[in-house]
């Protein structure tokens, strides 16, 4: 009979768990009984085993079907496997936490030639320029391929050679315990190449400092946050490798008029109390730079808006326009004349609450109520 501890029980999960929580439970343990992370500690070295022993079964479903039914017999004696040590399977359990374990070193370089850093832009721009759309010139510090060597990094009539520490490959490999595991060459920091006589103008980097100028095209519509990527403007690539890209973000200036919402454009604009009694009519502005007409009926209540069809934004990228809503907002009267308030006083009385129905309505009901409590 076999004495080996149940391997669900070494993955600390339920016979009934599904892949992801096998996956899951592989991964935390695998982290916290790792060597490295246990130096000198032979108890985690058999505990990393038995993990990596148990997660090599239950991941594969015959092997899982198998075990559920025979144990660990099913794994002895010629059987589907031996479940010990590390097979073909090994690097296929641990590649997906070797970056948790050690960062980027499970990223390979080949030549030297790393790709360059993407830049990122900010331009703020006005809402009119938002709705007509525009060419702007930007002028952006940078990293260019250097003209002197090309890119290479070595000075002219020279080349870089292959480190002789890594052969090329830009990786080493160092035993630990009873596996390898492979990291970044020291010696060439993962290029695979050195320079011995480096280019003098960029110092053996392959790049130098340049202020370029681009021309970045803004498309009506735009909203705020909106980025713009120019492919291939960024920072040039290490060594001759690729360019990054740069990044325009787009955020837009205050308006002193117009709030947008999406498409749309809201603007509140205050009336007297005689227009919105008497009604008229008034202009508002628009942001084509033009001019429109808004007619107040009799007996307009503040806050009450109004629908002026397709004088909003543009849809970014479509024909579509958006409305333009003005709200008007009744102005109160101040710093009256005794004359003009003794017309108000008159006004008043002669209005007898026909002239004012919801605020009737309203005291109405609260002497209502204030007479059933007083019965009450």
């Amino acid at each position: 009979m076999s004495t080996k501890r149940c391997y669900y029980e070494t993955l600390e999960v339920e016979r009934n768990a599904d892949d992801t929580k096998l996956k899951s439970a592989f991964r935390k343990l695998a982290m916290k009984w790792h060597p490295d992370r246990n130096p000198g500690d032979a108890q985690s070295e058999v505990r990393f085993k038995e993990i990596n022993e148990a997660y090599e079964v239950l991941k594969d479903s015959d092997k899982r079907a198998a075990y559920d039914r025979f144990g660990h017999a099913a794994f002895e004696q010629g059987g589907m496997g031996n479940g010990h040590g590390f097979g073909a399977g090994f690097a296929s359990s641990f590649s997906d936490i070797f970056e948790d374990l050690f960062g980027m070193a499970g990223q390979r370089r080949s030549g030297g030639r790393e790709r360059g850093a993407d830049l990122r832009y900010n331009m703020e721009i006005t809402l009119e320029e938002a709705y007509l759309g525009k060419t702007a010139q930007i002028e952006i510090p940078v990293s260019v391929t250097c003209e002197s060597c090309s890119g290479i990094g070595a000075k002219a009539g020279s080349k870089p050679k292959t480190c002789s520490m890594c052969g090329g490959a830009g990786r080493v490999r160092q035993a630990q315990g009873f596996f390898t595991l492979e990291r970044t060459c020291p010696g060439c920091q993962g290029r695979g190449q050195m320079i011995e006589d480096a280019c003098s103008s960029c110092s053996g980097s392959g790049r130098v400092a340049r202020e370029r100028t681009l021309s970045v095209n803004i498309p009506q519509g735009v909203e705020d946050g909106t980025r713009i990527r120019l492919a291939g403007e960024g920072e040039a690539g290490v060594r001759g490798g690729p360019p990054g890209d740069l990044y325009i973000f787009l955020s837009l200036a205050g308006h002193p008029f117009f709030q947008r919402d999406g498409a749309d454009l809201h603007c509140r604009v205050p009336i007297s109390m005689v227009t919105a009694a008497l009604g008229g009519e008034f202009e508002v502005p628009t942001i084509d730079k033009g001019k429109t007409k808004v007619k107040i009926p009799a007996g307009t209540q503040s806050a009450r808006r109004f629908r002026i069809a397709s004088k909003g934004m543009p849809v970014l990228r479509s024909r579509q326009m958006g409305d333009m809503y003005v709200q008007v907002m009744v102005e109160t009267p101040q710093n009256l004349t005794k004359r003009q308030q003794e017309l108000l006083a008159e006004f008043e009385k002669l209005s007898s609450g026909t002239t004012q129905p919801e605020a009737t309505g309203f005291f109405a009901k609260v002497k209502d109520f204030f007479g059933k409590s007083a019965a009450n």
